[in-house]
């Protein structure tokens, strides 16, 4: 009992020792210690047996027992005095305690002394500072008195001289005068309640008034609205009224500049009425002739009298094309019927040179009253209108090549008089759009009218498919039209010649392209099924011809050429046509058209192909497959089908070289075709022996070789075929060959057939199965039964343990099926 209870009291010594590992730690740094015993992990049996490792040292276990007790006694020494020393320690502390609490009392009066110490000593200084502060207060008081005092002896001496120098038409000092009053002014706004302050305030907007109605009058007599300039020039005096203009009210400077510029212009107005020969449009240079002329006499006579800023030259000529603009408007809407397309051109080509000459005088900084807004080119897009004629000369060789996105030079400047007269053009710019509709229709009509006359073009073999010449000439017209046009209007002229672009691009893709593809006809000759037996298929002829097989290469490749160009051209249009009617340019349909085109020449492509493969596919399903006595070369239909591939798929591969992934369409759309069809005839081939389905394999194998090599065929160049393409063949010519290995099985036992045929084919067709046993010549009561099985056995395949035994018993005899397979393959390497 005792040694239970004192294990109790360790355990429980253990508990309360137990230190969590951070005072663990600061333990070992304070007092580090090497001793086992000072471990935190510390265990007696491991500690003992370091002390007694072998039953030998026990026997020094007294001497081990003392040293422990002797080690226990220090401590306990050591424990005794640290707990000793402690008891003195919290008397000190309490006592530090006191004397720290007596410290702080005696801080905290010192701060309240000095406080107060503090708020007398201000006390003491505002009571000195008071008076020093009134003394500021009135200087500042009387400094501001004896500043307003100067300025109101400034502004009623000034307005007294203001009103004496104005009597005398002092223009010159006036102007420095009133800018001196106004400034001087300034400084009595707060001041107007005072009745004198405001008296003087109204002196000066008087003097003001009466200034402006002087300088009006002086101006009137100088240059009266009617009748002619004074002689002699301007003078002085109102070269420095025009100073004091500038100071008044704007409105004196807007109206001074209005009649100077109405009294310059009227001479216009009266030579260039609209019952005048010269107002009409072939005459349209003398208006410009004369306006420069009228410019060259104001920099003569005026150019220093009106201020720089004031811009008259460039107000005279921007009034002018105001002037210009309504009164050719309403010229052109009274003699319309007279306008004729050269006429408008000829006009409008003056026009905008005269608009090019204004932007290289001026800037256009007096164009405020909106008149030119929307009628620069978008922002955004590339101008070529203002580009030079070598560099519209290089843009338009690049339309020709069918490559619109050439780099350009980098665009000039925007002019800001574009369309400042050539506006008015606008409404007028239908009968250029009807003279474009008509050249186009003739030119549709020439090239359908050459096409007949020159016939097809020549077979190229060497260059490729060539686009047809009148596809670039088209667009060639196009690109002209398009940039002859944006420089008439950006607006909803362009929208009008996009629209007659659609036309003719319908009718090219239908008179030219579709309008001329060869007609397909059922009473073409094909081959016969006696001359595919005697190998004589080289002396037939395909349904087309080597120039019809060439035109419709050409006419794909010009569809193709148009479909890109338009492309190019939709973008080139919405360039050029304002931003907010870009969204109504839209040449989607027309492109669909070329498509359509392209898509209708690759199909006559594959038909005629197909065709010409269809008497010997037929002559194939017609042979007597169960009479094969033996396994030959390949069969005569096979050769004819090789023959029609060599012979047109080299020309095709040709003549569409730049085009090659409609080439690379033309041979997909053949596979597909063509195999699904080969498989359907193979199904007719009923009944076959096992040496006639040897047969058909080898003629099937040669078959998918060919068509692997189709799109290289005949070629020098030997170019692996597109991994879509042999993709479609592998998968299709596959399936023919499963079809052929599952005819060539035994169908006893039964289950193995069905299973071999659900493996091979992974068809869960009904009929297919049907067709096959067809093929292999079996009555209808085996058919019955092997039928029902097959039903049987769809809803669950074979397994892999199932599929890997009946693939294994495909013949009678393991063996023997082996060896003939063998064979067969033999033979298929060897005629590789």
């Amino acid at each position: 009992m005792m040694e239970e209870e004192e294990l109790e009291f360790v355990e429980e010594l253990e508990a309360v020792l137990q230190l969590t590992p951070d005072v663990q730690l600061a333990i070992e740094q304070v007092f580090p210690s090497q001793d086992p015993l000072d471990r935190a992990d510390f265990n007696a049996v491991e500690y003992i047996n370091t002390l007694f490792p072998t039953e030998q040292s026990l026997a020094n276990i007294d001497e081990v027992v003392n040293k422990i007790r002797l080690k226990i006694r220090r401590l306990d020494d050591n424990i005794r005095t640290v707990v000793r020393g402690q008891t003195n320690v919290g008397q000190d502390g309490r006592q530090a305690l006191e004397e720290a609490q007596k410290a702080i009392q005696q801080l905290f009066g010192k701060i309240k002394d000095i406080k107060d110490k503090a708020e007398k000593s201000e006390q003491m200084v505002k009571e000195i500072t008071r008076d020093i502060k009134q003394l500021d207060h009135a200087k500042r008081h009387l400094t501001t008195s004896i500043t307003t005092l100067n300025h109101l002896h400034m502004l009623a001496g000034g307005v007294d001289s203001l009103e004496a120098m104005t009597r005398r038409r002092q223009y010159g000092e006036v102007a420095n005068l009133l800018q001196g009053v106004m400034n001087v002014l300034e400084h009595f706004h707060k001041y107007m309640g005072i009745p004198q302050i405001r008296q003087l305030s109204e002196r000066v907007k008087a003097a003001q008034t009466e200034l402006g109605q002087q300088i009006l009058a002086d101006f009137e007599e100088a240059f009266p609205s009617q009748g002619t300039k004074r002689p002699g020039g301007p003078s002085n005096v109102l070269r420095d009224a025009c100073q004091v203009a500038n100071i008044l009210d704007p409105r004196i400077k807007q109206e001074i500049i209005k009649k100077f510029i109405k009294q310059h212009l009227s001479e216009y107005l009266v030579l260039f009425q609209e019952n005048q020969d010269v107002a009409w449009l072939d005459k349209i240079d003398r208006r410009y002739a004369w306006i420069k002329r009228q410019l060259v006499d104001y920099e003569e006579k005026y150019g220093r009298m009106f201020p720089r800023e004031w811009y008259m030259a460039e107000r005279i000529a921007v009034e002018f094309c105001h002037i210009t603009r309504t009164e050719l408007a309403k010229i052109m809407r009274t003699r319309a019927k007279e306008i004729e397309v050269k006429l408008l051109l000829f006009a409008i080509q003056r026009t905008t040179n005269f608009e090019g000459f204004l932007a290289k005088r001026f800037s256009g900084c007096t164009l405020t009253d909106g008149t030119l807004k929307k009628l620069e080119s978008p922002p955004a897009s590339t101008n070529p209108f203002l580009e030079d004629e070598p560099a519209a000369e290089m843009e338009e060789l690049a339309m020709e090549k069918g490559d619109l996105e050439q780099p350009k030079k980098p665009k000039a400047p925007d002019n800001p008089f574009h369309g400042i007269v050539s506006k008015c053009f606008e409404p007028h710019l239908y009968v250029y759009i009807e003279s474009q509709d008509k050249n186009l229709g003739e030119l549709i009509d020439r090239f359908v009218a050459d096409f007949k006359a020159q016939g097809p073009p020549k077979p190229n073999t060497d260059e490729g498919g060539a686009v047809l010449p009148s596809c670039a000439d088209l667009f060639v017209y196009y690109k002209k039209c398009m940039v002859q046009c944006s420089q008439l209007s950006t607006g909803e002229p362009m929208i009008a010649l996009t629209t007659v672009f659609q036309k003719y691009l319908r009718e090219y893709a239908w008179k030219i392209l579709s309008g001329n593809l060869p007609k397909t006809t059922s009473s073409s000759g094909g081959l016969t099924i006696s001359s595919l037996l005697k190998e004589k298929e080289g002396s037939e002829a395909a349904k087309f011809t080597l120039e019809e097989l060439c035109l419709i290469c050409s006419i794909l490749s010009t569809a193709e050429y148009c479909l890109a160009t338009t492309q190019q051209l939709e973008e080139k249009l919405k360039e050029k046509v304002d931003v907010s009617l870009t969204e109504r340019i839209n040449l989607t349909g027309e492109m669909d058209t070329f498509s359509t085109v392209i898509s209708s020449s690759i199909q006559l492509l594959v038909q005629d192909l197909d065709a010409a493969c269809d008497p010997a596919l037929t002559a194939m399903s017609k042979m007597q497959w169960q009479n094969v006595e033996h396994v030959g070369d390949q069969s005569p239909y096979v050769t004819s089908v090789i023959l029609h591939i060599k012979q047109n798929v080299p020309i095709i591969r040709d003549n569409l070289a730049s085009t090659r992934k409609y080439f690379t369409q033309f041979c997909i759309k053949f596979a597909n075709s063509f195999i699904p069809k080969f498989i359907t005839h193979l199904f007719k081939c009923k009944p076959i022996s096992m040496v006639g389905a040897e047969q058909l394999l080898l003629d099937t194998h040669s078959l998918k070789m060919v068509l692997l090599d189709l799109p290289s065929i005949g070629s020098q160049v030997v170019r692996k075929a597109p991994a879509s393409y042999t993709k479609i063949v592998v998968k299709g010519m596959t399936r023919a060959e499963m079809i052929l290995k599952v005819v060539m099985a035994p169908h006893e036992p039964l289950v193995v057939f069905v299973d071999n045929y659900i493996k091979l084919l992974t068809d869960c067709n009904t009929e297919t199965f049907q067709k096959i046993l067809d093929m292999k010549g079996l009555k209808r009561s085996e058919q019955s039964s092997m039928l029902e099985l097959f039903r049987q056995r769809l809803p669950a395949p074979p397994s892999g343990p199932e599929g890997s035994s009946s693939l294994s018993l495909l013949a009678p005899t393991p063996e023997q099926e082996s060896s003939r397979i063998r064979k067969l393959e033999k033979l298929i390497k060897k005629r590789l």
